[in-house]
């Protein structure tokens, strides 16, 4: 159990951590510089992080289901917290997914045609995904970490 907390708690780290980083501090550096050059620091950005999101929420969906099941005996065993964080957590993978093949898709084809308008747009959708994402993330760890003291 030890092991599937702590993978569990890594994932979420890894995942909302660079959600955190990416809208909180590389959004505003990345502000000033010229569309072309900030369209490909995105771009290059989001290339190494979606590899580690996609790792997060595999990694999330076996040690979550893992704990439900071997732990609390199933669903109906588990805590209103487990429950919540649960639904969050789906809510999340299905924004990213949608992200991840639909806005980030575009995107990487709008820097590669030099269509910086385009780009701007998707970059956009991307950054309001994100932010959206990295609020239900916050509120899944503060539930996930508060939820046995309700």
């Amino acid at each position: 159990m030890a092991l599937l907390v702590a993978l569990h708690i890594l994932a979420a780290v890894v995942w909302v951590g660079g959600m955190f980083f990416a809208y909180m501090v590389l959004r505003q550096s990345a502000a000033p510089l010229a569309p072309e050059t900030r369209f490909s620091l995105w771009r290059r950005v989001f290339g190494r992080f979606f590899p580690w999101v996609w790792a997060s929420i595999v990694l999330l969906l076996i040690s979550g289901y893992s704990m439900m099941f071997l732990h609390f005996g199933g669903f109906v065993g588990a805590g209103r917290h487990i429950q919540i964080m649960q639904g969050i957590g789906i809510v999340m993978m299905l924004l990213f997914l949608h992200l991840f093949f639909g806005p980030w898709r575009r995107f990487g084809h709008a820097v590669e045609r030099e269509a910086f308008h385009e780009a701007a747009k998707e970059l956009g959708q991307i950054r309001s995904i994100v932010a959206t994402n990295l609020v239900l993330g916050i509120l899944t760890v503060l539930v996930g970490a508060s939820g046995r003291f309700w």
